[in-house]
């Protein structure tokens, strides 16, 4: 072979492999998803298994027109990328088109639309669900819960493009097994949730299945307005008039006093912004659990007293959500306009009725062992703004479910009491046997037509101050638990007394109604009487 026929022989064969690798596009190893939405901005952040360049297209049509530039970091000290890019100079309530671009690899066109400002008054919908790691015995359930679940009923629901119905989602913890193993993020979390992810901003908190892995501060770019030294451990976020403040009640984080200082002076502000009318907070630990007992936390208690007490000091109606425990609750605080909500769960395993210690809290109405999510209806629109929460249930194995509507409550921003209740019996001065005394009172009546007699209030104490109360019964018009509604029957307007009353003692009594948008009527009259003696 001639020796210049041989040096162009070699020299295509070095050249070759690096022409191919030149050609070679990387690929997605998470699809385009939507952090940290303002009302003139964006971040738009994906991962692709090479590739430095982090380039946003994006527009107000599909032709899309304008260019944003980003940065890209690795995540797994490999060649694979994570990118973000923040879009800027954006209008408030307005779609915008857009695709994302690695060295050669395009997205498709996916659309979002940005928030308003707080004082714009609108109305918009947000999605809660968690605990969606992967079940080995359902691996699918998650995709389900996405394409099956929440974009099915928005379809069906509302109609039209996702981002016109649906503001943001909300995860109070477990998005994986397993936080430290990488795979798990990009298989098990971003995959079956791309047709969403792509579409409407995601904001989740720490659960304990999280581990407090580096991969989650590496996938998500959350508010950054926590306490320095824990960003993105705890945060606020304000869309319309709701504000939604994710809080960490892992192991490690419940004791760190800067969490709690934090809240509280979050919680001072909100007190005084006019434009806020609604606090959402989210934590993965419960603070009582109907399902399973042993996930509770003292820390989490913690946090509903500051919102029980900030709701009934400014009238802003709270919620807090969480997760943990698998399966829905719905409950209320008794003297607070402030819900507890469980949203599990999206895919892990169901916490089944008796399978673990459970105990019928006074606080919760409903609890079902099934799996689904929760819509968040705000009107902000009003002279008097709600919002309405729904559990939308798919059912367990047993029973199946397509997106039921299984339990709803609207609380309203400003309180429209109930009328005050009177009591029958026992009357002013009057005699009753001790051993034998069941309270009744006046039919529930109020001014707003749709309201009804929701839970009732009935407290017998030993003086007219009622600083010695000796009886103290809160019931819901409904209580279900273990798959019955252990309220079945009760029009809540009697009461027997399980109290062993003293014979020949002066009591007092009084009653109030509550309507089912959490409004308590006034005290009724307080009754005294007298218990007779004991014949043996």
């Amino acid at each position: 072979m001639p020796l210049s026929f041989r040096k162009l022989f070699f020299t295509v064969l070095l050249i070759a492999p690096l022409c191919a690798f030149a050609q070679k596009k990387p690929t997605f190893l998470v699809y385009p998803f939507l952090q940290d939405a303002q009302p003139n901005s964006i971040i738009i952040k994906w991962e692709t298994s090479f590739g430095e360049e982090s380039v946003v297209e994006w527009g107000e049509t599909n032709r899309l027109g304008n260019k944003a530039k980003g940065k890209a970091e690795s995540i797994n000290f490999g060649e694979s990328r994570i990118h973000e890019v923040q879009l800027t100079g954006l209008e408030r309530l307005t779609t915008y088109y857009y695709r994302v671009i690695t060295d050669g690899l395009k997205s498709d066109i996916y659309q979002f639309k940005t928030p308003p400002f707080p004082k714009d008054d609108i109305s918009f919908n947000m999605v809660a669900m968690s605990d969606m790691q992967r079940d080995h015995n359902e691996p699918e359930k998650f995709a389900e819960m996405v394409n099956e679940g929440v974009l099915k009923y928005m379809k069906d629901t509302y109609g039209g493009e996702v981002p016109e119905n649906l503001a943001l989602v909300m995860i109070p913890g477990d998005l994986v097994v397993t936080g430290s193993v990488y795979s798990q993020w990009q298989e098990h979390f971003f995959k079956p949730a791309k047709d969403l992810f792509t579409q409407v901003p995601v904001y989740p908190v720490l659960g304990n299945h999280e581990q407090n892995s580096l991969f989650y501060f590496k996938y998500f770019s959350l508010p950054e307005n926590g306490t320095g030294a824990y960003a993105e451990h705890w945060w606020f976020k304000d869309y319309g008039n709701t504000r939604i403040i994710g809080l960490d009640s892992n192991d490690g984080y419940r004791d760190i006093s800067q969490q709690l200082s934090w809240l509280k002076n979050v919680l001072a502000e909100t007190a005084k912004n006019d434009d806020i009318d609604f606090v959402f907070a989210q934590m993965h630990h419960p603070h009582k659990s109907e399902l399973w007992i042993p996930g509770e936390t003292d820390f989490s208690g913690k946090i509903v007293k500051m919102l029980e007490d900030f709701s009934t000091a400014t009238g802003k109606p709270s919620v807090h959500f969480f997760g943990h425990t698998h399966g829905y609750s719905r409950g209320q605080s008794r003297d607070h306009k402030h819900l507890w909500i469980n949203v599990a769960t999206a895919g892990g395993a169901i916490d089944n009725w008796g399978e673990f210690e459970g105990r019928d809290y006074d606080e919760f109405t409903v609890t079902e062992d099934e799996y689904g999510f929760v819509m968040v209806e705000v009107e902000g629109n009003a002279d008097n703004p709600k919002f309405t929460v729904k559990r939308i249930s798919r059912g367990n194995q047993e029973n199946p479910k397509d997106n039921v509507l299984t339990d709803s409550v609207t609380v309203f921003r400003l309180s429209v009491k109930p009328q005050q209740p009177s009591l029958n019996f026992p009357s002013e001065s009057s005699s009753v046997n001790p051993l034998n005394l069941t309270l009744k009172a006046s039919q529930f009546q109020s001014d707003m037509s749709e309201a009804f007699h929701a839970a009732s209030n009935w407290q017998i104490a030993e003086n007219a101050g009622f600083e010695r109360v000796v009886f103290d019964s809160w019931k819901q018009h409904e209580n279900w638990y273990y798959k019955e509604n252990r309220q079945e029957g009760d029009d809540l307007t009697d009461e027997k007394v399980t109290e062993r009353l003293k014979p020949n003692t002066t009591y007092y009594v009084r009653v109030r109604y509550r309507d089912q948008n959490l409004n308590w009527s006034d005290w009724s009259e307080v009754v005294s009487f007298k218990t007779s003696k004991i014949e043996y």
